[in-house]
């Protein structure tokens, strides 16, 4: 991706974000410049990875396959130092844009439609060896329980939420015309380099093509306290 691109879509996540009246950390609105200044008071910003995420993963398609997301707050399983046991996201996901199917083999989580358009979600339960199952899939969406078939996709207006149990494939698509949504994610500890199973193996962050400034530095980019 080029930077261009990505400073781009900050910006547009920056402004969905304002028009619902969401408040994001401080540590989200600095540059490269302040972060230069930032010592170890801000370590675990640092090692667990807080703040801006922009994937592509790795397809170099963005505007079909790719999230725009902040993680808030979140524990780390691979160091004792920092004991929250859970985790914290912003998303933002745009009409023709869509998340890969996944699960986690860990992690549950509820996706919250934060507002904006409506948001679809495919779900089905995993086999043993990684498939979709041919089961139905049992769903609880605001206190309410129910089953679907697999394969089904489970629509959240704004408001509204899903929980997202291990082994329960998703993805994520916007309602045709309904306009870009803002998602909230709220979880247990998370862990992508451990924790996620993509049903078609997918990369991670993208590679980029330096042709501006960085308007915000990715969660990847942050320079080591002296």
């Amino acid at each position: 991706m080029k930077r261009s691109k990505i400073n781009a879509v900050i910006r547009d996540m920056e402004k969905l974000i304002q028009e619902h009246g969401f408040e994001i950390p401080p540590f989200c609105k600095w540059g490269a410049k302040e972060w230069e200044t930032k010592g170890h008071e801000y370590d675990e910003i640092r090692d667990n990875a807080l703040g801006w995420d922009i994937t592509d993963y790795g397809l170099d398609k963005f505007d079909e396959v790719g999230f725009a997301l902040i993680t808030i707050r979140n524990g780390n399983l691979k160091n004792d130092k920092y004991t929250k046991t859970y985790a914290e996201k912003l998303l933002m996901i745009n009409e023709g844009q869509m998340s890969p199917m996944h699960f986690h083999w860990n992690k549950m989580e509820d996706i919250i439609n934060r507002g904006g358009g409506n948001v679809l979600i495919t779900v089905y339960n995993s086999t043993e060896d990684g498939g979709f199952a041919d089961t139905d899939v049992t769903v609880n969406c605001d206190g309410r329980e129910f089953t679907v078939p697999a394969g089904t996709k489970v629509k959240l207006t704004p408001g509204e939420s899903i929980t997202i149990y291990p082994y329960m494939y998703h993805d994520f698509h916007v309602e045709e015309g309904s306009g870009a949504v803002l998602l909230g994610e709220v979880s247990m500890c998370n862990d992508d380099e451990n924790d996620n199973r993509f049903y078609e193996p997918m990369g991670r962050f993208p590679a980029i093509e330096e042709d501006e400034e960085p308007y915000r530095l990715l969660c990847n980019e942050y320079p080591a306290a002296e």
